[in-house]
């Protein structure tokens, strides 16, 4: 007999490798170019990532692996290194555990671990990605393979594998990890400092542009670029606003200057003839230089904003509006358990108002109508009716006697209005049911009322403002 205990834990584990064999995979792939730390182009996989340093990177991710999951086992069984590893050689370290089926499942979360790292770039240079991003992208793959762990454990029925085990193994995993790419990243910055292990970086082009990109460079030391001069265009108009010194060369001379100066990177920062980019890439590709081509950066306006990808197109925010999420998140809370609770306490009373509009004139008991919300919205506005059967029809019949101005239609003594209705509508009772459309989210507990369709039509272009918020039961 399986304990309940145990088959919730089987229950959870089902479920966590289907979120990772299904939602993680199909995401995964459309995910990584559209992050806000992309803006060093890592969807493109880095072609200098040499296959001997992402190999090593491997290695060490599998020997972490191997070192976690011995402690875990150390720890959870109480049991010596020595004598641990000779259970586990006779196959008695956990009962009914045979070794091929440990070593299966250790195999696995090690590939698991190193082909979801490599799907998410970790193994390309350091000084390709931002730390943060880096560190987001190594703890998504640890849990990652993780969960992939407990979906084979559940389809393996290993129930007598201890679940302390398998989270510490996996929890020292991610911390391990992390805590090893950080170390690297902080040696790796100091040889940047002292000019070791930097990639030289010509800029073809002398315009704000690449004096932007040559600052940029030169400030940001841990980017590991060093600047090694300008190459000018040909052009009919000189360039101005470079030092004679920052020019080293042309384009005729520009792989000649690259491989006495040992160019890594050579970055087109003006735009150019499709012709001329076209030579400088085929030349790049056998002198074994990289080419990068920097986007228009509009007379300065996006020097500061970084790459982001919308799917798989690089775009430059060049401003963001201010919008108050945090706010918008509290007074939509707000809305909901106010709403919530004002139909609860309320209820006797609009069970009888709605009795009372049923006995006092024959129609429905709720009245809706199409009003305009948020950013031009179409939404069901609720009432209670308080006018007599198809009112709307005799509209136009009394708009000569329309008190307001404008786009407003309002008549004091409406023929339309029933005798309840005229008490409903004096103490604000009939809107009671619009906490409905509150909960909806068609409305808010405080904003403007929402206008009919018909008078958003006569509104004038800086009316429309008043569309730019959610609308309210309060006015």
């Amino acid at each position: 007999m399986v304990s309940p205990e145990l088959r919730r834990f089987r229950n959870f584990e089902v479920r966590a490798f289907l979120m990772a064999s299904s939602d993680f995979w199909q995401k995964l792939s459309t995910s990584l170019a559209s992050s806000a730390e992309s803006e060093v182009a890592v969807a493109a996989g880095h072609t200098r990532a040499t296959r001997g340093t992402a190999k090593m990177w491997m290695v060490i991710d599998a020997v972490t692996v191997c070192a976690a999951a011995v402690v875990a086992t150390l720890y959870k069984l109480h049991t010596t290194p020595m004598e641990g590893a000779r259970n586990f050689w006779h196959g008695t370290l956990i009962h009914g555990r045979s070794t091929g089926i440990l070593l299966a499942l250790l195999c696995g979360f090690t590939f698991a671990l190193i082909v979801t790292s490599r799907r998410l770039h970790l193994y390309t240079p350091t000084h390709m990605t931002n730390f943060l991003h880096e560190q987001r992208m190594s703890a998504q793959a640890c849990l990652t393979s993780g969960l992939l762990l407990t979906g084979a454990l559940y389809l393996a029925q290993a129930e007598d594998i201890p679940r302390a085990i398998v989270l510490g193994t996996v929890l020292l995993v991610t911390i391990a990890v992390g805590l090893r790419r950080l170390i690297y990243r902080i040696l790796l910055y100091r040889r940047f400092d002292r000019g070791l292990d930097t990639r030289n970086v010509l800029i073809v082009g002398t315009g704000p542009e690449a004096q932007a990109l040559r600052h940029h460079l030169e400030k940001i030391r841990h980017l590991g670029y060093t600047f090694k001069g300008f190459i000018e265009l040909p052009g009919p108009k000189p360039q101005q606003g470079v030092a004679s010194d920052g020019i080293v060369g042309n384009l005729d001379t520009l792989f000649q200057n690259a491989r006495k100066q040992f160019i890594d990177e050579i970055f087109f920062t003006t735009p150019g003839e499709r012709g001329i980019v076209q030579d400088v890439l085929d030349q790049a590709r056998v002198h074994g230089v990289d080419l990068r081509v920097v986007p228009d950066l509009y007379d300065g306006l996006a020097w500061s904003s970084p790459i982001e990808y919308i799917g798989q197109f690089p775009t430059i925010p060049l401003h963001r509006g201010a919008v108050p999420e945090l706010g918008l998140i509290f007074k939509r809370v707000f809305d909901t358990v106010f709403s919530t609770l004002a139909l609860v306490a309320l209820s006797p009373l609009l069970l009888a108002i709605a009795l009372a509009i049923k006995l006092d004139s024959p129609g429905a008991v709720f009245y809706s109508s199409e009003r305009i919300g948020k950013k031009g919205v179409v939404f069901r506005c609720i009432k209670f009716r308080t006018m007599v059967r198809d009112a709307d029809k005799h509209r136009a019949e009394l708009m000569h006697m329309n008190e307001r101005d404008g786009v407003l239609f309002k008549v004091s003594n409406d023929p339309r209005i029933t005798r309840l209705g005229r008490f409903l509508r004096k103490y604000s009772l009939d809107e009671l049911p619009q906490f409905l459309n509150v909960l909806r989210g068609d409305m808010s507990i405080v904003g403007p009322r929402p206008p009919l369709a018909g008078e958003v039509g006569k509104y004038d272009l800086d009316h429309l403002r008043r569309l730019d918020v959610t609308p309210g039961i309060t006015g």
